[in-house]
């Protein structure tokens, strides 16, 4: 069969009856309904209207929520788009991945983290620009409410109500690129963590990728973000050690040689079995670097001399608490008892921080 036959011409009103009447260009013409005749049709006082520049809104009063985000996919893809086989071509649904018809593009922003389901983002209808993020270099400009956003490299979509939708971190860093009210991008990015959407570790490193963390207020967000992502873990270790029936530590403290030096602090220490557990929290800043390499070196330092004492450290990072706690209880577990087959560990105090 060749290809590039257009489908035999049907009546337009299959179309206008269809559940999502947005359409592109070389989607009408594949319906049989050329150029010529979709801008005939959206004259003024029309049936049709010509939303964004070659994407067609099957009716002449105004988009739903749904249609814009439709529209704004369809303007940004990348051609040439996939044909149907009959009846209007296939476009994603709430239960199914989205198809290659949106291919390369992806929204992203405060339109992407409303349909991720933060509070703290505003409705759809209550946003003039939808972002979508496509390829650097692409030849696309903003058009209508369709914004485009570059970068060096697409992350993975994923599929939220069948459309393709930027991960919360990338879209977060999206959203506060356009933001100037700090009380805005603080909320954003606590409702973020605490709901437990992504790493403060993932978002710094989006906000730093985007050069962000120049901005003052944006700086301070970042820093209440880190605590609040902090807290949230310190929760879930204590959860842990309670609803998996671990023997209690002491906890938040700092370890001393009798005498002697700190050792440094830790997060908790099980002083009978001499094991010793550390959440990671350090997260990526300027040149992708965790925190700075003073910080790396006091941790492996720290790590290395509590070892040669003798002492057992776990290290665990809040993402692994977040994901599998059991499996988290398992590896602490495993390391107590453990500690009844090696000599016994050089003394330590052990002093509240």
């Amino acid at each position: 069969m060749n290809h590039e036959t257009p489908l035999s011409p049907r009546p337009l009103h299959h179309l206008a009856e269809a559940p999502r009447r947005v359409l592109t260009t070389a989607q009408l013409r594949e319906h049989g309904v050329p150029a010529a005749e979709a801008a005939a049709r959206c004259h003024a006082g029309g049936p049709w209207q010509e939303f964004l520049p070659g994407v067609f809104l099957l009716h002449p009063g105004p988009p739903t929520s749904e249609e814009r985000l439709h529209a704004v996919l369809l303007y940004a893809a990348r051609g040439p788009l996939p044909r149907a086989a009959a009846g209007v071509p296939a476009q994603p649904t709430a239960h199914g991945p989205h198809r290659p018809v949106y291919a390369e593009a992806m929204v992203t922003g405060l339109a992407a983290l409303t349909l991720h389901g933060l509070a703290a983002s505003p409705g759809l209808p209550a946003l003039e620009k939808i972002d979508v993020l496509v390829e650097r270099g692409r030849r696309l400009r903003s058009a209508g409410c369709a914004r485009i956003v570059r970068t060096a490299g697409l992350p993975t979509a994923e599929a939220v109500t069948g459309l393709p939708v930027a991960p919360v971190p990338r879209a977060l860093a999206d959203a506060v690129a356009g933001l100037s009210d700090a009380g805005t991008v603080r909320r954003l990015l606590t409702e973020a963590v605490r709901g437990g959407y992504c790493e403060p570790s993932a978002v710094v490193r989006e906000l730093t990728g985007a050069g962000l963390l120049s901005r003052p207020h944006v700086v301070d967000a970042v820093d209440l973000l880190l605590a609040e992502g902090r807290a949230l873990a310190e929760d879930r270790l204590y959860r842990m050690v309670r609803e998996h029936g671990l023997p209690d530590p002491v906890w938040n403290v700092d370890l001393r040689l009798p005498g002697g030096p700190l050792l440094g602090g830790v997060d908790a220490y099980w002083p009978e079995q001499a094991v010793a557990l550390e959440l990671d929290t350090r997260t990526h800043r300027q040149g992708g670097r965790p925190d700075d390499e003073a910080v790396v070196s006091e941790y492996a330092g720290k790590r290395e001399h509590l070892e040669r004492l003798g002492i057992t450290v776990v290290h665990l990072t809040p993402r692994k608490l977040r994901e599998s706690l059991e499996q988290q209880a398992t590896v602490v577990r495993t390391a107590l008892m453990a500690a009844t087959d090696r000599d016994p560990a050089a003394y330590v105090v052990a002093l509240p921080r």
